[in-house]
């Protein structure tokens, strides 16, 4: 075993877009084991958007990345050492130390995967924390009920395109979705969803209004801004609104402004809930249950882009922040 390991580095914290002069490819010793540990040779590493804001030093539900450190994030990889019981080498396992090739992991935050179950790519998509988001922000923080319009925006990402097709299987009557090119809006009609447009095509508000005439009870916000203020509109009385992400604004160096018709949410009656996927960790055997069904059922699809190489990590990262993606975005060390 070669005695080094790639690392990335936050080298500075970005102000406004991360360039690449904030990131540092750094060679460390390979690390050794202790008791209840393993060394693990990453295969595959995710890259996220909520990344961005732990690059900033600013108090969040999670530390920030520290200048001169590793970041961090999910990954799975193949244990080549082990001190833990229960733990092989050889076993693949899924943790939380990406962004380099070697990482020691505490046994009790690896979780052994059955590559004959699916892919292991999907532990990082729609079996993981991707997956999950969905599920527990469309079913328990939105409550959709069947019969009901949901709005997904950003919803050829790795979370939309699933919130929306859950959805579909849960009985919306319509599903609509918003994405960033022409093709990704022929994906999202493949994958389901009853209507999809570019957001470049005009304003937010006028394209929702076509695609959705009579309105949305739910909306599932990736986005933000300007695509809040219109669900905000579009929504009916009683509507919830589940907020996971605001994209548009994780790179603004200047507040960016609220929508701007926040008093409809008083005179409609509407619930918009923030929140976090960990919180919602007690429906993990639910959704593994149903999800595992659909994928095998083929009721359920997902996309993925792949980008070779841990030293092109934080292009992937950029390129999920510009939306160029479509499903997760990997990189495969």
């Amino acid at each position: 075993m070669t005695a080094e390991s790639l690392e990335i580095h936050l080298a500075s914290r970005p102000v406004g877009w991360p360039t690449a002069e904030n990131f540092a490819l750094v060679r460390v010793p390979v690390p050794t084991p202790g008791p209840g540990q393993v060394l693990v040779r990453n295969q595959l590493i995710s890259v996220d958007p909520y990344m961005r804001g732990r690059m900033n030093d600013a108090k969040s539900y999670v530390p920030p990345f520290e200048v001169g450190a590793v970041l961090e994030g999910g990954a799975i990889g193949a244990v080549v050492a082990s001190e833990a019981d229960g733990i092989a080498p050889g076993d693949l396992v899924l943790h939380g130390k990406g962004w380099r090739e070697y990482a020691v992991v505490d046994a009790a935050s690896a979780r052994v995967l059955d590559p004959e179950l699916a892919p292991v790519s999907a532990y990082l998509g729609p079996l993981g924390g991707n997956g999950l988001t969905a599920y527990a922000g469309l079913l328990e923080v939105a409550a959709m009920k069947p019969g009901e319009t949901v709005f997904v925006s950003a919803a050829a990402g790795s979370v939309g395109s699933l919130a929306g097709q859950i959805a579909k299987l849960k009985g919306a009557a319509r599903v609509v979705g918003s994405a960033g090119s022409a093709a990704k809006v022929e994906r999202l009609l493949a994958l389901g969803f009853d209507a999809a447009f570019d957001y470049h095509d005009g304003p937010i508000r006028e394209s929702l209004r076509t695609a959705a005439p009579d309105g949305i009870d739910v909306y599932f916000d990736n986005v933000g801004g300007d695509h809040l203020e219109a669900a905000i509109g579009a929504l009916r009385t009683f509507g919830r609104a589940a907020l996971c992400g605001a994209i548009a604004q994780y790179n603004a160096t200047e507040p960016t402004p609220a929508p701007r018709n926040l008093a409809a949410v008083i005179t409609k009656r509407l619930t918009l809930r923030g929140f976090i996927v960990t919180d919602h960790a007690a429906l993990s055997g639910q959704f593994l249950r149903e999800m595992s069904g659909w994928l095998r059922a083929g009721e359920l699809r997902y996309d993925e882009t792949f980008v070779d190489g841990l030293e092109n990590t934080p292009d992937a990262f950029l390129g999920v922040l510009r939306g160029e993606n479509l499903g997760k975005m990997l990189v495969r060390v």
